[in-house]
């Protein structure tokens, strides 16, 4: 449906107000670094508008904005800034990213070490759905890990391995927990180390107990995140990160919660599945979709085991 002229004036209008508001940002961040202390290293907490909530190596708080040669910064970039007055600051420098990650062609968070695929014996899991996840972050370039919640409702927790297992062979770890029960949390502590982490999965998995286990004083850094930043509650839709006390970064991001399959070719989806890899390229024909055709070497490592009948089958849903 074509916009109305009046819709496009009204689009047009809302961006020049956003440009103005950045352009006004960037100019008043300029007038403040002639009373700025010196420069020092800076992570980024959260991101609200045109200002950043930037921590110090001593982990204080700085409201900062950013210089107009500055590129957008978000939750896990590593920056230069100077001190202004009264904890405010100003960004002069974005360093080198070891990665990034998007939805939707908006930067959410960046130099992530792990994602974690949370899901659960109820609302049940489901492979294809875990196949997606794992097509994104394989494209994406970032590790992920599976967590399997709620393993006190399962029935027969082998049975649920042995589902997993196809996980397994492929490279992937797949952790077992129970938060009611206090099942491998610690061992999921270990894990988490030292690194910066995002947590995914559908709704009602047990995402957020799983993360209130991890930071148990998570609502006491809200809300001074919130005071900081005078955002109030609203802070709490933001992107965020927060330090584990039993070491390590959580990046909670409500906007990637749901993670979805993002628009991926057939050729992106295929090398989403790391098994697949090592016969890639190998099929008698250059353009093998490998569905019927003869001489296709997945095909050939389907029938001798090497890639699951089920990884297969969720393949090819995912290309038709």
């Amino acid at each position: 449906m074509s916009l109305t002229r009046r819709q496009k004036w009204r689009i047009e209008k809302i961006q020049a107000e956003r440009i103005s508001r950045a352009q006004r940002a960037s100019s008043n961040s300029e007038a403040l670094l002639g009373d700025a202390g010196e420069a020092q290293a800076g992570l980024v907490i959260t991101r609200y508008g045109q200002h950043l909530l930037v921590e110090n190596e001593s982990g204080e708080l700085f409201k900062c904005t950013g210089r107009q040669n500055i590129d957008l910064s978000v939750a896990g970039d590593q920056i230069i800034f100077q001190a202004t007055d009264n904890n405010n600051g100003v960004v002069t420098a974005l360093l080198e990213r070891d990665n990034q990650l998007n939805r939707s062609q908006k930067l959410i968070a960046a130099n992530i070490d792990e994602l974690w695929l949370v899901v659960a014996i109820e609302p049940h899991y489901q492979f294809e759905l875990i196949d997606r996840y794992l097509v994104v972050a394989e494209n994406a370039g970032l590790p992920i890990n599976i967590v399997v919640n709620k393993i006190e409702l399962s029935d027969n927790i082998k049975k649920t391995k042995d589902s997993f297992s196809m996980y397994v062979d492929a490279g992937y770890s797949v952790s077992y927990l129970s938060v009611k029960e206090q099942v491998n949390i610690k061992e999921l502590k270990n894990q988490l180390n030292d690194k910066t982490h995002i947590f995914l999965g559908q709704s009602g998995v047990g995402k957020s107990s799983i993360i209130n286990e991890l930071i148990p004083d998570l609502n006491l850094r809200v809300n001074e995140i919130s005071t900081k930043s005078k955002l109030g509650k609203h802070t709490t839709t933001n992107t965020t990160l927060y330090h584990i006390p039993s070491g390590g970064d959580l990046i909670d991001s409500p906007g990637i919660r749901e993670f979805q399959l993002d628009d991926l070719t057939n050729k992106e989806i295929l090398n989403g599945f790391r098994e697949f890899k090592p016969f890639i390229g190998k099929c008698k024909f250059r353009n093998c979709a490998h569905i019927n055709e003869p001489s296709c070497a997945i095909k050939t490592a389907l029938e001798s085991g090497e890639i699951s009948y089920k990884r297969y089958e969720s393949y090819l849903n995912l290309i038709s």
